[in-house]
């Protein structure tokens, strides 16, 4: 995963706080899973869904695959910043990515994969049209030209 932000992405800046760290002060690996989630509903919010209104039209976003890589620890006391961004639009999925940071520091980087779910049936489904382009928007290359569906894959 590149050092570079794309264009569009959000950020979440995190306090590090004591519960989430271990004996030596270190944040505890979980705690960054938590923190992509922070990112991840923000996009959605400035993609103009919280995710709770995306709950109430009766669709899931099933977490399918989280990666995550390691690259300096973070610390009790300090700040960090979470970036997110779509990384892929699918048919009936999309993957978000992740560049967690302190100052210019590159502590970790994080993908999770996602499918859509229809709320009562528990069945995936095709990604909502009404979603696609305000989520299409966070893609690094920005969203593609033509029909929505040139760009799932």
């Amino acid at each position: 995963m590149s050092r570079r932000l794309p264009p569009r992405h959000v950020d979440v800046e995190v306090e590090v706080r004591y519960a989430e760290t271990d004996q030596m002060g270190v944040v505890h690996h979980a705690n960054y899973i938590v923190w992509c989630e922070l990112a991840r509903t923000r996009l959605c919010l400035e993609a103009g869904f919280h995710y709770a209104e995306i709950e109430k039209r009766g669709l899931l976003l099933l977490v399918t695959g989280v990666q995550l890589s390691y690259r300096a620890p973070a610390r009790y006391g300090e700040s960090v910043v979470v970036s997110c961004w779509v990384d892929r639009l699918g048919s009936r999925g999309v993957t978000f990515a992740y560049r967690i940071s302190r100052c210019d520091l590159l502590l970790a980087t994080a993908s999770t994969e996602h499918v859509w779910v229809d709320a009562a049936s528990r069945h995936p489904t095709r990604f909502p049209a009404e979603l696609y382009a305000p989520f299409a928007a966070f893609l690094p290359d920005g969203p593609p030209g033509g029909a929505p569906t040139a760009a799932l894959r």
